[in-house]
């Protein structure tokens, strides 16, 4: 466990719970976690895709098998995020705002904002998943930039999800004119990772010290996409 200075985050697109195996199996996605133990984590895919749009995480699933709390950030009771979008936190730290943001798109898109205060310190912490379209990429990143800009209070803040940029441009150049990238490596697909769709950015009140791509045993069947991760100091 990672404490208590700097801070372990992490972003999963668990492909709503769907393995290599084809079977759905949330405790698998929970185990990759528990693997992980980062103190933030921002889920993408964790809706069902169909008809109620349901938790693929069952919320007594997450209370009994894991050390995390869902920032309560849906607008359907039965959905633990939006647009698929979830943060989690450590039930032991505090839960101080949250935020659902709508991001222009053609099909439903969202980001997700939560300010928790790990320990001691306070982080702005956004889980996002972009769409495939570049043009409305560049607009999504330009909306959650404008969310940021708007947000109250200025905190240490760290951006993270699937981006679905194969390049080294568009939305990246726009997100890069004020956060670092953690250097982590390729996430996608887990047979053979050569897309660096996931990313972990971090504001200049925050320093990478530490991060990777997490592929266990566990995590090379429970999605298509490898959780990646990074510990954060202050700069």
């Amino acid at each position: 466990m990672i404490r208590r200075n700097t801070i372990k985050v992490a972003s999963y697109n668990i492909h709503k719970g769907i393995g290599l195996d084809r079977r759905r199996d949330p405790a698998r996605v929970l185990e990759v976690l528990r693997e992980i133990d980062a103190d933030v984590v921002a889920l993408q895919e964790a809706d069902r895709r169909f008809g109620a749009r349901v938790s693929v995480i069952p919320p007594h699933l997450l209370e009994e098998h894991s050390p995390y709390a869902a920032a309560p950030l849906g607008h359907r009771v039965s959905s633990m995020g939006w647009h698929g979008n979830v943060l989690l936190h450590r039930r032991e730290d505090s839960l101080l705002d949250c935020a659902a943001l709508h991001l222009p798109a053609l099909e439903p898109r969202g980001a997700v904002m939560a300010d928790v205060r790990v320990g001691g310190m306070p982080l702005r912490a956004v889980g996002m998943h972009l769409d495939l379209s570049g043009l409305w990429r560049r607009r999504q990143a330009a909306a959650i930039l404008g969310h940021l800009e708007t947000a109250g209070q200025p905190l240490p803040t760290v951006m993270m999800g699937d981006l679905n940029e194969w390049g080294n441009a568009g939305c990246l150049r726009d997100f890069a004119r004020g956060f670092a990238f953690a250097p982590t490596a390729a996430s996608f697909h887990v047979r053979h990772a050569v897309g660096k769709l996931d990313r972990i950015m971090v504001s200049p009140e925050l320093r990478v010290v530490d991060c990777g791509v997490h592929a266990s045993a566990t995590a090379r069947k429970a999605s298509d996409h490898f959780p990646i991760w990074a510990v954060l100091e202050p700069a």
